[in-house]
């Protein structure tokens, strides 16, 4: 049978299935509309921007892809479980490669540190950089992975929308010391500020603050140590578009280019969607995959809230922005040959910077890149001869009276980006420039519609993680879901596909929707 006799073959056996709008095409949204697809619903994916994957899609200019977001996969067995719930095999629509190292970290100093995925190699690293924390170093990785157990396997993957959620797992939370920071739990362990630094930093790439989100954290390391890290050959828009491949043989709908402007309800029940262009989509269930403050704020801004109020929005803590240069060098393949897939170059500050970036907001002069090149591990995102990167480094969001002022502000940022990369990475790079393209804070609120510009939604500190998050099943209204990274269990690409995992627990199947609902 081919595909489209399955797709035929799905919508003839489920025409008079419940109607599911998703509102968003990110990885949450596209992770949710397959399952829901697999429940037997009539999916429709409604996106405002011309292709799928949200904030991991891409744009092509003069021959170069550049993936927007996320760049890499980590726990590859949440895909292939969401695969096999469709009846489908992931590695057959997917081509993972493993990246050695993980990153390397260099600093001012010329000092440099890799990340692998195999425990010696890992140790050999910390005893030739570290010697005096390699006992810490190991119990470090025994911390990571009590964290990881409690809260990825646990926590991250089953519903916390009821307060007896929570409260069960206060005695988790008190004997893993949720109350200490990432940082400070690492400070416990080993001495060394660089190796500090190396094993804090990953709470940055869901929008935390080391210094002062939990140490729930720390379980990256154990995470990443297991699973490895990833490049999706394609990029991520290849995965994205993979996965609106099993909901169109579904029988699902994607809709670009189309925007959602209202979320409509009758009572306490939502009764589907309006879009910019006036164009109704009636629905049995609506799952939001847009940021949940865009969706309580603007999607619902005509309805009155009880929880999830425009006052306890402006009360929130918001991740920090970024500034993301992507640009292109031509004849460049055979240069830097000591520069992987993934650099992340260090300023000469650490504490201080994230200080600057999170509490006074402030634009500070130095800065920490994150320097990625996919050309060295897939030469289809650039010409031939050519390489492909992009350069990223955490800013505060638009939060304040007085946000940084981008218009004035980009270009003397993306000179001093410039100055780093040719110091300490890529020098002489500038010269073989050829294409350039550059997001800012005000772009993430622009394109993405994100509050504030943040880059990752709500930051996930305590109080803002698990039930104090926005709920997965919305307590505003019957029939409303929410995922993503603004959801339970928050940001980064394998918890935006466990939030799908969280709604299929709270969704009945199509065929019990009206006996559950009526």
């Amino acid at each position: 049978m081919t595909h489209q006799d399955k797709k035929v073959a799905f919508m003839a056996e489920n025409r008079n299935a419940p109607h599911a709008v998703v509102i968003g095409a990110g990885i949450g949204g596209l992770s949710a509309a397959m399952r829901l697809g697999a429940k037997g619903y009539q999916v429709s994916v409604v996106d405002r921007l011309d292709r799928l994957g949200g904030r991991a899609s891409s744009i092509s200019k003069e021959g170069h892809r550049f993936d927007l977001g996320p760049t890499i996969i980590t726990v590859p067995k949440v895909f292939r479980e969401l695969w096999a719930d469709c009846g489908r095999d992931f590695d057959a629509d997917v081509d993972l490669r493993s990246v050695d190292p993980f990153y390397e970290i260099r600093w001012t100093d010329g000092t440099k540190f890799q990340l692998h995925p195999k425990e010696e190699d890992m140790l050999a690293e910390i005893t030739r950089m570290f010697p005096a924390d390699l006992e810490g170093y190991k119990k470090f990785l025994k911390d990571s992975e009590a964290r990881y157990e409690f809260g990825f396997e646990g926590m991250g993957r089953r519903p916390m929308n009821k307060l007896w959620d929570l409260i069960k797992e206060l005695p988790g939370f008190v004997k893993l010391r949720a109350d200490r920071s990432v940082y400070a739990h690492t400070a416990k362990r080993v001495k060394d500020e660089k190796l500090r630094m190396a094993l804090s930093f990953h709470p940055l790439f869901i929008g935390g603050d080391p210094v002062h989100v939990t140490s729930m954290y720390i379980l990256v390391a154990h995470l990443e140590k297991v699973f490895g890290v990833h490049y999706a050959m394609g990029g991520v828009q290849a995965l994205a578009d993979a996965m609106g491949s099993v909901i169109e043989e579904q029988g699902g709908t994607v809709r670009l280019n189309e925007e959602v402007d209202e979320i409509m309800t009758r009572g306490h029940q939502v009764r589907g969607v309006k879009t910019k262009a006036g164009h109704v989509l009636p629905a049995d269930i609506v799952v939001s995959n847009s940021d949940p403050g865009f969706t309580y704020d603007h999607l619902l801004r005509k309805q009155k809230k009880n929880r999830w109020t425009e006052k306890r929005l402006k009360k929130s803590r918001w991740s920090m922005g970024l500034f993301v240069w992507y640009f292109g060098t031509k004849g460049t393949a055979d240069k830097w040959s000591d520069v992987g897939h993934h650099t992340i170059l260090n300023g000469p500050r650490y504490k201080g910077l994230l200080k600057d970036i999170f509490q006074k907001r402030h634009l500070a002069e130095d800065m920490s890149v994150y320097l990625h090149r996919p050309s060295v591990t897939d030469p289809s995102v650039a010409p031939e001869g050519d390489d492909t990167f992009y350069a990223l480094s955490p800013v505060p969001n638009l939060v304040g009276d007085n946000p940084v002022d981008w218009t004035k502000e980009c270009e003397v940022y993306r000179q001093k980006v410039e100055k780093v990369l040719q110091d300490h990475a890529i020098p002489g790079f500038a010269e073989h420039l050829s294409v350039s393209e550059i997001f800012t804070p005000d772009t993430f609120r622009s394109r993405y519609l994100s509050p504030h510009g943040a880059g990752f939604s709500l930051e996930p500190r305590i109080f803002q993680s698990a039930w104090f998050r926005p709920h997965n099943i919305s307590e505003e209204f019957d029939g409303l879901f929410l995922v993503g990274a603004g959801t339970h269990p928050g940001a980064g690409v394998p918890s935006v596909v466990t939030s799908s995992e969280v709604l299929n627990h709270l969704v009945p199947e199509a065929a019990d929707w009206k006996r559950s609902y009526d």
